[in-house]
């Protein structure tokens, strides 16, 4: 459950409808003309058929565990060290406890005939058993195949033949008005289909890494995360995900992720067991929230544009620096695609895999320019990603230059380049701490620290011990406990 803006939002997923005034559905079950001209009737019964045998309910079960905790044991741990110069203190002490067990129920959508299913990452991660059941009452143990947290997808497999599947339909061709069936199990309630509009599209509500949210006025209401949004010819076109209300329950609006994000998703999930995450390396806002900001300010600003992303900073070493992109500049278009708003840009970004290359159209001091970019991956390089070893760290790395070798006078090290929500982040390390040693093993490369993370997930005592050094030159240590499945 997150709270934005005094709303509700809830990792829960869609369905139902509150229909304006005048608006209504014809029921016609023997017509498969699911088209209307401009204020005729809609026939929902067609997509209905087609999509209630592929959408399935996700029963989640996490056993109790015994784990290993470190807790502050000096009392003055914080009084003499209270901005955590020196790491964490030495005045801590390990303790088991024991986690209570967990269930949980979702919702999920049958792909492909041999048992894939896509579902949301929320409603699987951490599980140590999955039960699928078909909307025929079969039931199935389920495996992961592959998780992302960015997009908060995930993919699951039964051992299975001849499935129904709803076919994959193209979410860029959605329109804003256009009807739309959520399906999925509310409440536990098997097979519930409900209608609502696309009210919006491209939206980010900053409940994922990455989002280009389908907005409906559909109801989301629990056990819904993980089905289908289903256009009126009976084609996929988003995964239900989010609720913004201010109640628990459905008084706002619906969010589903666009196939288009889904697609690339699920492609590398199978190939690679994680997603291959294409990146410029820019911060950025929407240039009319820019403009807002500097009003707040009383800063008066023309950057020749109302619409684009406003680039606030450009990561050293990343595509967008080796292109020559700078802070202020207004980035436009992409491959020729004029874009208005940062969302839209990360729907492209996420159909993109490290070494292709892209144009980018931007403003600089009112005057329109092009470069042409290699995208990298997440650690800063073109190579593909074959572990997901790293995201429990929550952290982007790189090995250190010469530069910093020669002023830290040290021979090896990686450098922390972000923080995102992750071990790293809980343990209070921060961006530009320079890693040095883990479990005693000097890191020199990604794929060090990869193997190290590996090793201690699956050691009975799943803690890495974190020795380095901050660009200052002060030496720190941390012991950054992980999640042991």
């Amino acid at each position: 459950m997150k709270k934005l803006s005094n709303y509700f939002v809830s990792a829960i997923c869609i369905i139902a409808i509150a229909f304006s005034a005048g608006a209504f559905i014809k029921v016609n079950a023997n017509t498969n003309n699911v088209n209307s001209m401009p204020g005729q009737p809609v026939d929902l019964t067609y997509a209905a058929e087609k999509a209630l045998p592929a959408v399935v309910h996700i029963r989640y079960l996490q056993n109790s565990k015994i784990q290993t905790v470190e807790m502050q044991s000096d009392p003055f741990g914080d009084f003499f060290d209270p901005f955590g110069f020196f790491g964490n203190p030495g005045g801590t002490t390990k303790r088991k406890v024991q986690t209570p067990k967990r269930e949980g129920a979702g919702s999920g959508v049958i792909i492909s005939a041999d048992g894939y299913i896509v579902t949301n990452n929320h409603v699987v991660e951490g599980a140590d058993e999955l039960t699928v059941t078909l909307n025929d009452n079969r039931e199935f143990s389920a495996r992961i195949v592959g998780t992302d947290k960015t997009t908060d997808l995930a993919l699951i497999k039964v051992d299975a033949k001849d499935l129904p599947t709803l076919p994959i339909g193209d979410s860029n061709k959605l329109k804003v008005g256009e009807w739309v069936l959520a399906v999925g199990n509310p409440f536990n309630l098997n097979s519930t289909v409900t209608a609502g509009i696309v009210s919006a599209k491209a939206r980010t509500i900053g409940a994922n890494g990455v989002e280009s949210f389908i907005q409906t006025d559909a109801a989301i209401n629990a056990g819904n995360s993980g089905g289908a949004l289903v256009n009126t010819q009976g084609e996929l076109v988003g995964i239900n995900a989010m609720l913004v209300s201010p109640t628990q329950s459905y008084t706002g609006y619906g969010f589903a992720i666009p196939t288009t994000i889904m697609n690339k998703v699920v492609a590398d999930l199978k190939q690679y067991g994680t997603v291959q995450r294409a990146m410029i390396g820019i911060q950025g806002i929407n240039a009319n929230d820019y403009y807002d900001k500097m009003k707040e300010e009383g800063k008066e600003v023309d950057l020749g544009t109302m619409e684009g992303i406003y680039i606030d900073n450009v990561e050293d070493g990343s595509a967008g620096a080796e292109a020559g992109l700078q802070k202020g500049d207004v980035i436009t278009a992409v491959d020729g695609k004029k874009l208005k708003k940062m969302a839209e840009l990360q729907e492209y970004l996420a159909n993109k895999r490290p070494g292709d290359k892209i144009t980018i159209t931007y403003l600089r001091n009112k005057k329109s320019k092009t470069a042409t970019l290699t995208l990298k991956n997440q650690q800063g390089n073109t190579d593909v990603v074959k572990h997901a070893d790293l995201d429990v760290l929550g952290g982007n790395f790189r090995e250190i230059n010469d530069s910093e070798k020669r002023q830290l006078n040290i021979n090896n090290g990686l450098v922390v380049m972000r923080i995102n929500n992750g071990a790293l982040k809980d343990a209070g390390i921060n961006k530009g701490f320079i890693i040095q040693k883990v479990n005693d093993i000097p890191m020199t490369t990604i794929s060090d620290l990869q193997k190290a993370v590996r090793e201690a997930s699956t050691s009975k005592e799943p803690v890495l011990y974190i020795q380095g050094i901050y660009p200052t030159g002060k030496k720190a240590y941390f012991a950054v406990p992980l999640q042991n499945d």
